[in-house]
C-alpha cells in the first residue's frame, strides 16, 4: 500500500493547479481531513530539510509543489519563450481597485481611474482574474466585478486578506522602486514553476502557477 503522504506528493506533482485538502479528501477515498493535513506538512518538512530546490506552498486556498525563488533566473532561461504577456499599467490599475474595492461596478472603477475600463475589464474577464459576482439591487441593475481564484494564483496570494494593506502598499508605490520594478516584483514572468514539465509559469518570489 502506498502511503498517503506518497499519494498526496504525487497528486501534487502531476496537478498544474492547487489542490484543496478537500479535493485530496475526494481523491484518497480512505483518508481524513487531519490525516492529509499531516501528511503536507510533513513533505513541507521534507523538502525544507531536506535541502529541495522546491516546496509546498498554500495559494488559492489549496497547495501546489512549485520551485523556490532562489533558481528563479536559471528556470526563466529555460522557459523564455513560453511567458505570455504581462498585464499593462492601465490592467494592473483597474485589477488593484477591483481587489480592494470589490464588489464593485464599471461606473465606479471609471469613476476612480478617470478613464472608461470597458477595455481593460474585458482583457481581465478573458484572463480569467476577475468575474462578475452578482448584480447591484438599484436601476438597471448594473454588475458587479470581484477577483477570482486565479487572481490569487497569479499573484501568490492564499486569500484575498494576504493583500499588502492600503498604507503598506502606498509606502511601496512611494519608494524609490519604479512602477515596473513593482510590476516585475509582482507579476513578472517565469520565476517559478510546479515539479513537473509542464511550461504555464509566472509570478516570481511567491511560487506559483498563473
Amino acid at each position: 500500500m502506498n502511503s498517503i503522504e506518497d499519494i498526496i506528493e504525487s497528486l501534487l506533482f502531476a496537478s498544474d493547479h492547487p489542490l484543496s485538502v478537500g479535493t485530496l479528501n475526494t481523491l484518497i477515498e480512505d483518508a481524513k481531513t487531519r490525516q492529509i493535513e499531516e501528511a503536507i506538512e510533513s513533505l513541507r518538512r521534507r523538502y525544507d530539510q531536506g535541502g529541495h530546490s522546491f516546496q509546498i506552498v498554500k495559494v488559492a486556498g489549496g497547495y501546489q509543489i512549485c520551485s523556490r525563488p532562489q533558481y528563479a533566473r536559471w528556470i526563466q532561461r529555460l522557459f523564455r519563450c513560453r511567458t505570455r504577456p504581462r498585464l499593462s499599467r492601465p490592467a494592473l490599475e483597474t485589477l488593484a481597485i477591483v481587489a480592494y474595492k470589490q464588489p464593485i461596478l464599471r461606473a465606479e472603477i471609471e469613476s476612480l481611474r478617470g478613464v472608461q475600463v470597458d477595455s481593460v475589464l474585458q482583457t481581465l474577464l478573458q484572463r480569467e482574474l476577475i468575474a462578475v459576482k452578482g448584480r447591484k439591487a438599484t436601476v438597471g441593475r448594473p454588475l458587479l466585478y470581484g477577483t477570482t481564484s486565479e487572481f490569487l494564483r497569479y499573484f501568490g496570494l492564499n486569500e484575498i486578506a494576504d493583500l499588502p494593506a492600503e498604507g503598506e502598499l502606498r509606502s511601496l508605490v512611494e519608494s524609490p522602486k519604479s512602477t515596473e520594478g513593482l510590476v516585475t516584483e509582482y507579476e513578472g514572468a517565469v520565476e517559478q514553476i510546479p515539479g513537473s514539465t509542464r511550461g504555464d509559469i509566472e509570478a516570481p518570489g511567491r511560487s506559483v502557477n498563473p
